[in-house]
């Protein structure tokens, strides 16, 4: 298999590249994630899947190895094909897909567009435990984490802060502070808001 392509750039948009390897032209399937970290210099290297089926050969290249793994792992699932992984690489970030799962974040995993309801259940269960061991996570410190960010929302609307916004601040807080405080959270929050 190929596991990884290095060469010159050629073309770059949003959903694929083309990089020149001594004189062949790789059409390669990207993320949005993988776009916004691709640098703009003109020799790169991609870590790549590549997927055999009847009718195609399809080659995804991914900037860091944890996507990649990422994008295997949400194949595994049935009723999750290479497009809805991508689909779902490139609205959240690996890290926030790998803590939704981890996390039982049902509503998160739902929110990506062609996820449904037993869809993101489906995923959340066939690949939660293989999460957890894979990026060796520790189920107490997800709970505590979750529990913090209720606390905080909850602490806001009495505030009289709308929902929708405090929770779109601790989420972004939360990403850029995994372990922050219920106290943190707010403080932080209260200066966004």
């Amino acid at each position: 298999m190929i596991t990884h392509i290095q060469g010159r750039l050629v073309e770059k948009t949003p959903t694929e590249v083309v990089i020149d390897c001594n004189g062949i032209g790789y059409h390669v399937n990207i993320s949005l994630h993988t776009f916004s970290l691709i640098p703009d210099e003109e020799k790169i290297k991609l870590f790549t899947f590549l997927q055999i089926k009847e009718d195609a050969h399809t080659l995804y290249g991914f900037v860091e190895k944890q996507e990649r793994e990422l994008f295997k792992l949400l194949l595994s699932v049935s009723g999750i094909g290479a497009s809805i992984a991508r689909t779902m690489l490139s609205s959240l970030a690996p890290q926030q897909i790998i803590h939704a799962i981890a996390s039982n974040d049902v509503a998160t995993v739902q929110s990506i567009k062609g996820i449904g309801a037993k869809t993101a259940q489906r995923v959340i269960l066939d690949l939660k435990d293989k999460v957890l061991k894979v990026y060796a996570l520790d189920e107490v410190s997800l709970v505590s984490n979750n529990t913090n960010k209720e606390e905080a929302l909850s602490a806001l609307e009495v505030l009289g802060f709308a929902r929708k916004s405090a929770e779109k601040v601790i989420e972004k807080i939360v990403k850029e502070d995994p372990n922050a405080s219920v106290e943190n959270l707010i403080k932080q929050a209260l200066k966004n808001l």
